[in-house]
């Protein structure tokens, strides 16, 4: 499974890293990055999880 966050629809709400720490993490500037690609099978459920409470669905989920 691989995952993106759209720099352009990201608001920074914190929600991606928030629910999966080991895949995304905080910018210099708050918004979300990604940490693992590809996901760690481990990770999946909370990387989708991230995804779903994404308010302006800037994560993308592959896989």
């Amino acid at each position: 499974m691989r995952v993106s966050i759209d720099p352009q629809r990201c608001q920074g709400h914190g929600r991606c890293y928030s629910v999966a720490p080991e895949v995304f993490a905080a910018d210099d500037d708050g918004f979300g990055s990604v940490l693992a690609d590809p996901v760690p099978p481990a990770e999946e459920d909370r990387a989708r999880l991230a995804a779903r409470n994404c308010p302006e669905d800037a994560v993308a989920v592959e896989g």
